[in-house]
């Protein structure tokens, strides 16, 4: 796992500091956010890159398993897709969708052989591309409620009437939990504090609030995926 990595261990040593407030355990160590350390560090988004393949092609397999909803969708967005390996086991299923993956500039530039996927460059917090349904996975923790409802909103601007969000996500028990499962999301969401600006794990209720937020009116249903992932499904 990338959260071993040597880069990611030193930034522990400040989390006394980043409970109190301010900037994150990773700038407080390395002088710049995650996010711009990857853009200027081949070496560390080598090694996320990696590991978030590792991850999305289990998460997806267990989503395309239980999770039935791709069938009327023909244009998919996936908003901060990072490489596309996500949307290319979602379109190599659903081959009638035309997958968009959408990300940063030095991201999307890494996979552009991969099938069945159309890589756009540009910045989730400028705008979304169109499709008639936007796919996010594990993008909503890593942001503060408000650039959550940011992005949820340049989302909903991006679909037609009645248009679906999925966001595959883990969910926080609507109650203090002690169990192995609620104890793992604990751990995580002290991770999202040392190497996220604003980033938190959130429950059904908080996810819910900020797409009512961003003008997602419509129904919402969720999906179990498997151990802390669900998909959320909200309509505009």
């Amino acid at each position: 796992m990338f959260t071993t990595d040597q880069d990611f261990l030193t930034a522990w040593q400040q989390l006394g500091a980043a409970a109190g407030g301010g900037q994150t355990t990773f700038k407080r160590t390395h002088g710049v956010s995650m996010g711009e350390d990857l853009g200027r560090n081949p070496r560390l988004l080598g090694v996320v890159d990696k590991a978030m393949v590792q991850i999305s092609v289990m998460v997806t397999s267990k989503l395309l398993e239980r999770f039935h909803r791709f069938d009327d969708v023909a244009v998919l967005v996936d908003v901060g897709g990072g490489t596309g390996s996500t949307l290319e086991m979602i379109t190599s299923r659903y081959k009638h969708i035309r997958g968009i993956n959408f990300d940063l500039p030095h991201v999307v530039t890494v996979h552009l052989d991969l099938i069945c996927v159309e890589h756009i460059a540009g910045n989730m917090f400028d705008n979304v591309p169109t499709g008639d349904a936007i796919f996010l996975k594990t993008v909503l923790h890593m942001l503060d409620d408000n650039d959550c409802i940011k992005v949820l909103k340049y989302c909903n601007q991006a679909l037609p009437d009645k248009g679906r969000l999925i966001a595959v996500e883990f969910v926080l028990p609507a109650t203090l939990e002690v169990t192995r499962a609620a104890q793992n999301l604990y751990i995580l969401d002290v991770m999202m504090l040392n190497n996220s600006e604003g980033g938190k794990e959130r429950t059904v209720q908080e996810f819910l609030k900020l797409a009512r937020e961003s003008g997602f009116s419509g129904t919402f249903q969720s999906t179990y995926i498997f151990g802390n992932f669900w998909a959320l499904e909200f309509t505009n």
